[in-house]
């Protein structure tokens, strides 16, 4: 009588004597782990109700609702000439500070951050996840206004590379100051402080009252924000076709460089 043998065969043997595994473990390539990231931090972002409403459906409607009605002056032209550039820039302000920020903030607050700090993913890995996901998102806002605007009546001129360049400054620029804001204040105090700062900055950054309505002494100080750096370059570009807005390309790399910084230096990940 011949007994039943279970267990390995010669062949298996020999694959667990030379260490080889299917599939074989280990981390994936690091390009590959942080598209994947990006990718998982896209769906999320757009999935959430909240944060399409603020880098979405807002911009959308200040677009529309200006451009249609005559609320506020803006100058001499087509309201949505004036007005298109600005919404372009508080689309920016809307994703890569406000949403980012408050989004990092709750991610920290519920530990996330500490165990995704432990994975393969370096931390810088995670963070060039995240702006890869805010990049993306924001390609899909400046399409998106761009083809409202359009049909609008919105006639834009300008050097295509340095609309890309303010968009690419002031995308950094309001990325460090959100990981900032995220990652030293609490999740809560996040959420109030990042609002409250897209409110004051919608309304005193040029977004859609134009700078000349306020004070000389107000006007000069407004002038060095992020908001209002990327809004009148961005019209200065696409409403009265200038050449290089070095002044306000110098403003956004400060803010980008002291911004990114400062985030560096001091986001706590617990």
């Amino acid at each position: 009588m011949s007994a039943e043998t279970t267990g390995p065969g010669p062949a298996d043997a020999r694959s667990t004597a030379a260490g080889t595994y299917a599939p074989k473990p280990g981390a994936a390539p690091l390009p590959r782990m942080i598209a994947t990231q990006a990718a998982l931090e896209t769906r999320m972002l757009l999935r959430n109700g909240e944060q399409l409403l603020l880098t979405v459906i807002i911009p959308t409607l200040l677009l529309v609702l200006f451009s249609a009605v005559d609320i506020v002056d803006t100058g001499d032209g087509e309201a949505v000439d004036f007005l298109a550039p600005g919404i372009l820039a508080l689309a920016v302000m809307s994703t890569a500070f406000t949403g980012q920020a408050i989004a990092t903030g709750f991610e920290r607050r519920y530990g996330v951050l500490k165990r995704l700090a432990v994975s393969p993913l370096p931390r810088w890995g995670l963070m060039t996840a995240k702006t890869l996901s805010v990049l993306v998102t924001e390609i899909l806002q400046v399409v998106l206004v761009t083809v409202i605007a359009l049909a609008l009546g919105w006639s834009p001129h300008g050097n295509p590379f340095a609309v890309l360049l303010l968009l690419i400054l002031g995308t950094a620029a309001f990325s460090g100051l959100g990981l900032l804001m995220a990652g030293t204040l609490k999740a809560e105090a996040t959420l109030a402080a990042a609002n409250l700062v897209f409110l004051l900055l919608l309304i005193g950054g040029g977004v859609i009252v134009p700078l000349d309505k306020f004070p000389q002494g107000a006007q000069d100080v407004l002038g060095l924000l992020p908001i209002s750096a990327l809004s009148e370059g961005l019209r200065d570009v696409l409403q009265h076709g200038a050449g290089m807005p070095w002044g306000n390309l110098g403003i956004l790399a400060v803010w980008a460089v002291v911004g990114l910084a400062a985030a560096g230096r001091f986001f706590r990940w617990e």
